[in-house]
């Protein structure tokens, strides 16, 4: 595995344009976080998340860079990407604060797109709005770096039993 794997990527290196190799650079960097423990799912070593959650006032801020690799043909980040960080933004919400033996999985995720992801970040915050004894339900917002909102979310949470 080890010798294909370097393979890969020194092909990469040699045929890779300016543009693959910033790519291929950014997303090595992400994993290697993950490798040395700094995050602990892959998700958020190759999008470079930065966290802050307040459980008190049951909020949750996430931050990522943005990088070519997250774009979409019209230059701009995908949609996929903003979903996945809205979701995760909802889901670091409620897991923060549920007891020990239990967390949460997304039931059901509803997303307005309203500007374009562009700019130097994304910043997505999300806040429980409804607290029950089997679902929540959290509202999301994801603004890009010139402070403009590009999405608006809602989701319902199902709390599980590990």
């Amino acid at each position: 595995m080890k010798d294909a794997l370097q393979q890969l990527l020194n092909n990469c290196i040699e045929k890779g344009s300016e543009k693959d190799l910033h790519a291929l650079a950014y997303l090595l960097e992400g994993f290697q976080k993950n490798i040395d423990k700094k995050y602990t799912q892959y998700i958020d070593g190759l999008l470079h998340m930065e966290r802050k959650i307040d459980k008190e006032k049951k909020t949750c801020e996430i931050t990522v860079p943005l990088n070519a690799i997250w774009h979409n043909s019209l230059d701009m980040v995908h949609g996929g990407i903003t979903a996945t960080l809205l979701d995760t933004v909802m889901g670091t919400v409620i897991n923060a604060i549920l007891p020990e033996g239990y967390g949460a999985v997304t039931n059901q995720l509803n997303i307005h797109y309203i500007a374009p992801g562009i700019g130097d970040s994304l910043l997505c915050k999300a806040e429980i709005i409804h607290h029950g004894s089997k679902t929540v339900v959290i509202s999301g917002e994801a603004f890009r770096s010139d402070g403009k909102k590009i999405a608006h979310a809602t989701g319902t949470f199902f709390i599980i039993q590990k």
